[in-house]
């Protein structure tokens, strides 16, 4: 193992029988602690002084341990701020009989620095030694910008889903009241629970919060809940040796899978306890999966709001799921795996076969979620592993073949789509199918992005209204990628369009969403920008503003 760098600790550890929840797995409360302690040690090697925990987010528990196993922590300062730093975490696993190693968990941890006295802290920057160092760094300060948006984008996002979701939700059949859920725990802060800086050890209070939202999950079915993610653990305010601490955990919503389960904290000295005065000090959202006898997935029932308190949660654990969704570009800043095709003239029939094939099946699939509602247009998201897919219906009052005819020709792109730069027909592969070189504005301050695309088009088969269009992206040799250019793909996309009356069409926009083309959706997904919203109204307005024989105003 390489030697850890300046401002890293790397921290080991065997997994005892003492360490192991009920299924013999590493429990995740346990490794919260581990992570709070390697974290701060991090913190502290950076600083040079005291650190505390600000707040712990984007945990994401890819895998489990057993005992047995051995667990290695490597906690790194991305980034140091005035008198705040962001440390980021990886924990893996080895087994011991086998030596094969795999990633479990990741997170990102803020701490700050202690004034000694009267002096002002301002911390050192990172030395940064590699390339990844680089974007770390660069990544680090966008995620702090949208922890600091965070409250406000929750408060906009929840307004909106309040407008179109209060007459829906919790009318499904079997849909089931949280009350049964709530959970409350009260512990006596002792002095093996305290920190070096003699406050409350905050893995501490993270492990109770994870036991409390581990019972709430699984009052809502009979099964084996397993802790997934975790928004965010905030801390709001120390509490010290000797003081009460009360946890309330309820389930605040379902989705399919999974279940989000709400955890507060309480502090209590001698005084506030007997006066029913307590000090809100954390709070956090911990996302569940749950499993049968047989290892099998279990769907929860949904959720059935009854009071005003139900319905606040109800519409915060939407909001938040949807934060989630935008967040994931800006926490882990995947590195695309090329996935596209080699365009081979001698079957490309087969290829573009294959690409509408490829496109029906998105399109088919069950299971998405309505995340905004306009009047004449929804976004849905699905999820499925690592994989994020959005479909954008847009109700367009003129004809479906109309629409066709306009949205089927990518060269018309750049006049509706702000994404698309130019794109021009570099191969006629038939009547139906062609191939296009497209180019893209810069996001985030990186290069441009250029793509290559087979579009593959389909008008209605018989007893059938509705037309298609298929995208993806090829390989050309005779379009190598740019240096002026990122090139980037398109897994599966296209639009389905589907004829409502003579006069009106219902048109879908499906992107399986690769990690290249992620920085164009993420700040939408997360509430905090309307680009999709914006662009399907200018998709609208582009093919409602357009002549009946087709032909496109640019006034």
């Amino acid at each position: 193992m390489a030697q850890p760098g300046p401002g890293e600790v790397h921290t080991t550890q065997a997994i005892q029988p003492a360490h192991a929840n009920s299924r013999g797995e590493l429990s995740a409360g346990q490794l919260l602690k581990w992570i709070d302690a390697t974290a701060c040690l991090a913190a502290e090697k950076h600083a040079g002084v005291s650190c505390v925990t600000a707040s712990v987010d984007d945990i994401q528990f890819e895998e489990t341990a057993r005992v047995g196993q051995v667990i290695t922590i490597k906690a790194k300062v991305t980034r140091a701020f005035s008198t705040s730093m962001e440390i980021s975490i990886k924990v893996t696993v080895q087994d011991m009989l086998t030596g094969t190693e795999k990633l479990i968990s990741v997170a990102f941890c803020t701490f700050v620095a202690k004034s000694v006295g009267n002096e002002k802290i301002h911390l050192k920057p990172v030395t940064l030694l590699t390339e990844q160092d680089h974007v770390e760094h660069n990544l680090a300060s966008e995620r702090r910008k949208v922890r600091l948006q965070h409250e406000d984008t929750l408060k906009n996002l929840m307004k909106e889903n309040s407008k179109y979701d209060d007459l829906s939700c919790g009318e499904e059949e079997g849909a089931v009241s949280t009350r049964g859920t709530f959970v409350q725990s009260i512990e006596l802060v002792l002095p093996p629970h305290a920190n070096h800086h003699g406050n409350t050890f905050g893995g501490q209070i993270m492990a109770w919060m994870e036991m409390v939202a581990t019972i709430s999950a699984s009052r809502l079915c009979p099964a084996h809940p397993l802790l997934k993610s975790v928004d965010m653990f905030k801390f709001r305010g120390p509490s010290t040796v000797g003081d009460r601490l009360v946890f309330n955990a309820i389930v605040n919503n379902t989705f399919q899978t999974c279940v989000e389960v709400g955890v507060s904290v309480e502090a209590f000295d001698c005084q506030e306890w007997s006066e029913g005065r307590g000090r809100h000090i954390n709070s956090a959202f911990l996302i569940y999966n749950a499993v049968d006898d047989k290892e099998e997935p279990i769907t929860f029932p949904r959720i059935k709001p009854v009071s005003k308190d139900d319905f606040r949660r109800y519409h915060g654990a939407i909001a938040r799921k949807r934060i989630r969704l935008g967040r994931k570009y800006v926490i882990s800043h995947k590195e695309e795996v090329p996935l596209c095709v080699h365009w081979d003239i001698s079957n490309q029939e087969s290829l573009s076969n294959g690409n509408v094939e490829d496109f029906k099946k998105l399109a088919a699939k069950s299971g998405w979620e309505v995340t905004s509602a306009l009047e004449k247009i929804k976004i849905h998201t699905l999820e499925e592993h690592d994989i994020l897919s959005v479909w954008v219906e847009k109700q367009v009052e003129k004809p479906a073949h109309l629409a066709y005819h306009l949205l089927s020709d990518f060269t018309k792109r750049p006049l509706w789509d702000p994404h698309y730069v130019s794109c021009e027909v570099i191969d006629w592969v038939s009547a139906d199918d062609q191939i296009c070189y497209i180019t893209c504005p810069v996001v985030n301050g990186d290069k441009p992005k250029d793509l290559v695309i087979l579009v593959s088009r389909r008008r209605p088969l018989k007893d059938s209204n509705t037309y298609m269009v298929a995208v993806k992206s090829v390989i050309l040799p005779s379009v190598p990628p740019s240096p002026q250019y990122v090139r980037s793909e398109i897994t599966c996309a296209g639009f389905l369009i589907h004829a409502t009356d003579s006069s009106s069409c219902t048109v879908s926009y499906f992107n399986q969403i690769s990690a290249s083309i992620l920085p164009y959706f993420a700040g939408n997904l997360g509430g905090w920008s309307k680009s999709i919203e914006e662009t399907a109204l200018s998709c609208i307005r582009f093919i409602e503003n357009a002549t009946d024989d087709g032909s496109v105003s640019m006034i």
